[in-house]
């Protein structure tokens, strides 16, 4: 296990690493729940609830559907798979310290302030964002370079947004959405077209 891994080890570990949050894991296994749904069966409030969402969906933990105005969340398979491949080889974790160091020329070539660096810096692997923030500031800062990725004035289909993002992200469905909700794509209602939102449409 290199130090890349351990470190997303711990990330998946402090996700984890609550009572209400290791039953909540158990339940989503098993089928899809709403906040209100979990708030219900654990006698939380719903704003706890978020909280404890928000934790093992930032850690990836969590795969979210949208059904109308309702989000459900179930259990991201891949991910607690790797969480779990994780501790079975938790004994060849590294004796020192090793120095992998993710390229990040492309960031520092990015005609942008030192604050959003750093978040590209602190999410990003070569090109990739294992783990998916949980804090809207640094989603936009996210969401804005993912952005990049599209072309300008071109139409995708479903199809290829997806393909796009997959490379970013496993969960590209959550981060289509959330490039849709943010206001940095545009798609036909129906959603088989998307583009980029024009910089004369953007709020």
């Amino acid at each position: 296990m290199n130090t890349g891994q351990s470190e997303d080890l711990l990330l998946l570990l402090k996700a984890a690493a609550d009572e209400n949050r290791l039953k909540m894991i158990g339940l989503m296994s098993e089928r899809a729940y709403t906040v209100s749904e979990l708030a219900a069966l654990f006698n939380l409030t719903e704003p706890t609830v978020s909280h404890h969402i928000s934790k093992l969906h930032g850690a990836g933990l969590l795969r979210l559907k949208m059904e109308g105005n309702q989000r459900f969340y179930s259990i991201n398979e891949k991910r607690l798979a790797t969480l779990k491949a994780y501790v079975n080889g938790i004994e060849k974790l590294p004796s020192r310290a090793e120095k992998v160091k993710s390229n990040t020329s492309w960031i520092e070539a990015l005609d942008w302030n030192e604050a959003d660096k750093k978040v590209l810096r602190d999410y990003t692997v070569d090109g990739r964002v294992p783990n998916l923030p949980s804090k809207v500031n640094k989603w936009l800062v996210i969401l804005r370079w993912i952005a990049t990725k599209f072309e300008p004035g071109k139409h995708y289909t479903e199809k290829q947004v997806n393909a796009i993002l997959r490379e970013i992200n496993e969960d590209y469905a959550t981060v289509r959405r959330y490039l849709i909700d943010y206001g940095y794509m545009r798609r036909e209602l129906g959603g088989g077209d998307y583009w980029l939102t024009p910089e004369n449409e953007k709020s």
